[in-house]
């Protein structure tokens, strides 16, 4: 089975790491990071969220801004892209998922935030 992910780059005092879709946060409210495809892709479809970009962003024959097009969160500016074009991107620019599965309530949490470790200001 190929490598369906990088590993997660900087440093992540105040998020848990998830390494697999086994592994869930330890308390609601949890602040996750990860770098493996299949835990982003199930979080993103158990929100009915789709992989995106914003016209007119590519660089070089590639996506520019990667994005999450959520149901009634007002996508219709933003273009759908498969999932290899995502995590090809998402690889290649070794970024990390930081998110959340639930709100401290225990509520479903749509947050999420693309990290570049390499970029000032990137990690923990």
């Amino acid at each position: 089975m190929g490598e369906s992910h990088h590993p997660i780059q900087g440093e992540h005092r105040y998020q848990q790491e998830v390494t697999s879709p086994d592994q869930h946060e330890e308390r609601p409210g949890r602040s996750l990071v990860t770098t493996d495809h299949e835990v982003i892709r199930r979080w993103a479809e158990e929100r009915g969220a789709e992989p995106s970009t914003v016209p007119g962003s590519d660089y070089e024959g590639r996506p520019g801004r990667l994005l999450l097009d959520f149901p009634g969160y007002g996508g219709e500016n933003l273009e759908h892209i498969s999932w290899d074009d995502w995590f090809r991107t998402f690889d290649e620019r070794k970024l990390n998922f930081l998110y959340q599965e639930h709100r401290k309530d225990g509520s479903q949490s749509n947050f999420f935030q693309l990290e570049n470790p390499e970029r000032e200001g990137g990690g923990g």
